[in-house]
């Protein structure tokens, strides 16, 4: 049966339906972030290089990357001015920090340490309370290119929590 949507007439939507890749290997994340960045090529060399993400799927003409690592998925588009309720200021995300499980953190640190990239918090042991228990990661904070603060945590176990319940 013929497509019957009408054509495309803004270029920006026709750029955005071409592309290159296909679907993260691991299926769709339920939620999926969609950073809007200031330069592209910039924060691929980012989250590729040191962040060890991979792209699974772009549209170049679109200035749009879907990433992907361990389960983990991105977006990054190079701002356009669509979707942008308020004023973009640097540092961008003000007000939110992204966490991401990764299986280590050893190679992620290493290769922030060979780019020269700050950590903005840590690594440390860090307990979170749950119910009667308490769940431990190993993490460290570090900004992207536009200042969006990401969060890498290592799983530990779980362990009686220290504090009694009220």
């Amino acid at each position: 049966m013929a497509d019957s949507r009408p054509p495309l007439a803004d270029p920006l939507a026709r750029a955005a339906a071409a592309g290159t890749g296909s679907a993260p290997t691991t299926g769709w994340a339920a939620l999926v972030p969609e950073l809007s960045v200031s330069d592209l090529d910039a924060s691929l060399a980012f989250w590729c290089g040191p962040l060890g993400f991979a792209v699974a799927y772009d549209r170049p003409a679109a200035r749009f990357a879907y990433l992907a690592r361990e389960g983990l998925q991105v977006m990054l588009c190079e701002r356009n001015g669509r979707w942008e309720p308020g004023d973009m200021q640097a540092p961008f995300g003000r007000g939110i920090n992204l966490q991401m499980t990764v299986e280590a953190l050893a190679p992620i640190l290493d290769a922030l340490a060979a780019a020269g990239w700050p950590l903005y918090e840590g690594p440390a042991e860090t307990w979170y309370r749950v119910g009667p228990t308490e769940a431990g990661q190993r993490e460290f904070l570090v900004q992207d290119p536009d200042g969006y603060l990401l969060r890498f945590a290592e799983r530990l176990e779980t362990r009686s929590s220290l504090f009694a319940l009220p």
